[in-house]
Formats: structure tokens, C-alpha cells, sequence
């Protein structure tokens, strides 16, 4: 009785959230409605473009025949008109012909294509979702310590798909990063764009482009070396690059104070600071316990002795000889002994399960915290379920 109490409570609390537009990335309900709106789309832009072919090959067509003519009548204009028929053909085309190619050419077929992606903009992510999603790919790549390059090149554990990031993908991940100010994830994402534009990929992003917010990323970091190294880099790609001309001649000014600094530091014995290799270290967080979360993430949190581990069983629950469970009673398996930690399996049939998804869908809102300041509800950006 207590599990179907608790299934009614679940169900109850789900139908009172509010709908929301934006934060679509914090539901994997409303990323699968994206999916399915992306694949209209697609099959709308390509009756377009069979359209726009048909459009083009009647017009090719037409343009040959009359090359044909021209060169024909050209070769020998007078002789050419002396047939009647020829001129009054000639007049014709001129007079009507050109006339039905023009409103071809001027035909707009791409008014289905628009009304549609006009349409089915109103539920596109935002820019919100677009930095929210980015953000939660970090918080990824933190929590379970992976390099970029494992991310970009999308072998991630676990996953039953390889979805790579481009240069693009990854230039952009970096610029949300540094419009954040977090500039550790900016340096990170800049070098693995640069990574693979020096591999030879393929990009509307330029090097200088990259070198640009990298390089002013790792003078914030305080790696004046490497800042003086990147920018050199830059202008050596564009030396008309008037900022990073500015730039350069800044850096190099502290860089030559820093080592005036580093020769004192010598003479009183003081070991001079190091370059930096270009590997930072990431900040630390406000949020002392994220630590302790994460490495359980990962699966390095305490571990179940086998002594504790023969204590844990499955069984079949009868809800305390409740009728409903009687005849089907519940499957439980123990995940933890202290504190208990039960699983229930096949409480719920599939249709049962997609019969609830689509109705707590609509009524999904990003899950919320209680600011310890204020007291208000609000939301935070280590926490976006919904619910």
C-alpha cells in the first residue's frame, strides 16, 4: 500500500508543476520532442529543395534550347531572319517567352519551407538552453575528470553512440565559457578548436579567431608566457590584427617586469616561478560537498565490503498481504544496507510508464533550491533536473 501511496504522491506532484518554455536541456522528455521536430523539418527542407531542383532543371532546360537558337541565329543573323518563321519567332520569344522564364525564376517556393520552420521556432531552445546545455557538458567533463579531447571525439563510457564535436562545437563551447568568465573551461575548449584546426579540419573559425580569446584567456590565468607566445602566434597569421598587436606589447612589458622580479627572487635565494606547461588547475568551488558528490560519481565512494554485500537480497513484497499484491506481489532488490537503499522492478508496465511520461510532459519545470540567503526558491546551475 505504501509503494502505490507513494506512486499516487509521485504522479500528483508531477501534474501540479507549471510548463515551461526554455531549459530544455534539463528534460530528456522535451530533448526527445526536440528530435522528432528537428526530422519534420528536415523532410520539409528537402521538399524544398526538390522543389527549388525541379524549378532550376526547367530553367537549365530552357536556357539550352535557347543557346541553341542564339548560336544559331548569330552564326547568321540575316540569313536567320529571312525565314518569316524565324522572326516571328524571334518577336515571340522576346515578347512572351522571356516574359513566363522571368516569372519562373521569380517563383517563391520557399514559403512552405519558412511557414513550417516559423512554425516550429516557437519551441526551439534558446540561447538559455543552447549555455545550459554547454554548461551541464562541463560540469560533465569535471565530474567524471575527462579530458576534452575524449568529449570532442565522442568515445565516452557508456554510451551506445560516438557523437564528435567540430571545430565550431568546440569554439562555441569555449566562448560560453569565457562570456561565464570561467576561464579555466575557456582554455580547455580553445586549445582542443586549436587542436583540431592544426590537424586540418575544416572550419568557419579561424585560427586567429581562436588564438584571440586564448591567448587573453591565459593572460587572465596569469600565464604570461604563453600569453606573449600565443599572440605572436596570432600575428604571425594576421599581422594587421590591431588588438593583438596592443596586447602583445602589454604582455611583453609585465612579462619583462616579471623577470626583473625573477632576478631579485635569484639573488635572495628565492626559486623563480616556472612556465606554465598550459595545463591549469580548475578552481576551487563554493560548494564544499560537490567533492565529495562528484568522486561517488565516479564511483569512488565508500565501498560494500563483501561481509555487508552477503547481507543484501532479493525478494517478493506483498505490501503486508495487501489483495492487489498478493496474487503479483513486488520485486525488491537491496542496493544498500545503511542507509537502506531498495529497488522495484517491474512495478510498472511500459505502456503504464509512457502513459505517465506524457502526462507529467507538459508540466515539467526545472527543479528548484531554496537560496540560503533569501530563502526564495530559485534555481542553480549545479541542479537542472526537472520535475
Amino acid at each position: 500500500m505504501k509503494i502505490l501511496l507513494g506512486i499516487v504522491m509521485l504522479l500528483t506532484s508531477v501534474w501540479h508543476q507549471w510548463q515551461v518554455h526554455a531549459e530544455f536541456f534539463t528534460s530528456i522528455g522535451q530533448m526527445t520532442d526536440l528530435i522528432y521536430k528537428e526530422r519534420d523539418l528536415v523532410q520539409s527542407l528537402k521538399e524544398y529543395i526538390r522543389e527549388e531542383e525541379e524549378r532550376l532543371s526547367k530553367i537549365k532546360s530552357w536556357a539550352s534550347r535557347i543557346e541553341e537558337l542564339t548560336t544559331r541565329s548569330t552564326s547568321d543573323p540575316e540569313g536567320y531572319l529571312a525565314h518569316p518563321v524565324n522572326a516571328y519567332k524571334l518577336v515571340k520569344r522576346l515578347n512572351t517567352d522571356w516574359l513566363s522564364l522571368e516569372n519562373m525564376v521569380l517563383q517563391d517556393s520557399t514559403k512552405g519551407f519558412i511557414a513550417n520552420l516559423t512554425l516550429q521556432r516557437e519551441f526551439f531552445p534558446n540561447e538559455e538552453d543552447e549555455t545550459g546545455a554547454a554548461k551541464a557538458l562541463m560540469r560533465l567533463q569535471d565530474t567524471y575528470r575527462l579530458d576534452p579531447d575524449v568529449i570532442a571525439r565522442g568515445v565516452l563510457p557508456g554510451t551506445k553512440y560516438v557523437s564528435s564535436l567540430s571545430v565550431d562545437d568546440c569554439f562555441g563551447m569555449g566562448k560560453i565559457a569565457y562570456n561565464d568568465g570561467d576561464y579555466y573551461h575557456t582554455v580547455l575548449w580553445m586549445q582542443e578548436a586549436l587542436k583540431l584546426l592544426d590537424e586540418g579540419e575544416e572550419s568557419t573559425i579561424s585560427k586567429v579567431d581562436v588564438l584571440d580569446y586564448l591567448s587573453y584567456t591565459v593572460f587572465q590565468l596569469g600565464d604570461i608566457h604563453r600569453a606573449v607566445e600565443l599572440t605572436r602566434r596570432l600575428l604571425v597569421l594576421d599581422s594587421s590584427h590591431d588588438r593583438a598587436g596592443t596586447n602583445l606589447r602589454y604582455f611583453e612589458r609585465l612579462l619583462e617586469k616579471q623577470r626583473s622580479e625573477e632576478k631579485i627572487n635569484t639573488t635572495t635565494d628565492k626559486e623563480p616561478p616556472t612556465p606554465n606547461s598550459g595545463v591549469y588547475a580548475r578552481p576551487l568551488d563554493y560548494l564544499p560537498e560537490r567533492d565529495t558528490y562528484e568522486a561517488l560519481c565516479r564511483g569512488e565512494g565508500i565501498r560494500m565490503t563483501p561481509r555487508r554485500q552477503k547481507r543484501l537480497f532479493c525478494r517478493y513484497h506483498d505490501g503486508y498481504r495487501n489483495p492487489l499484491l498478493i496474487l503479483s506481489p513486488i520485486k525488491e532488490e537491496d542496493e544498500w544496507d545503511s542507509p537502506s537503499i531498495v529497488r522495484y522492478l517491474d512495478v510498472l508496465s511500459n505502456d503504464e510508464i509512457e502513459k505517465i511520461k506524457q502526462l507529467a510532459k507538459p508540466r515539467l519545470a526545472r527543479a528548484t533550491v531554496r537560496d540560503p540567503k533569501t530563502g526564495v526558491l530559485t534555481t542553480a546551475n549545479y541542479r537542472v533536473s526537472q520535475r
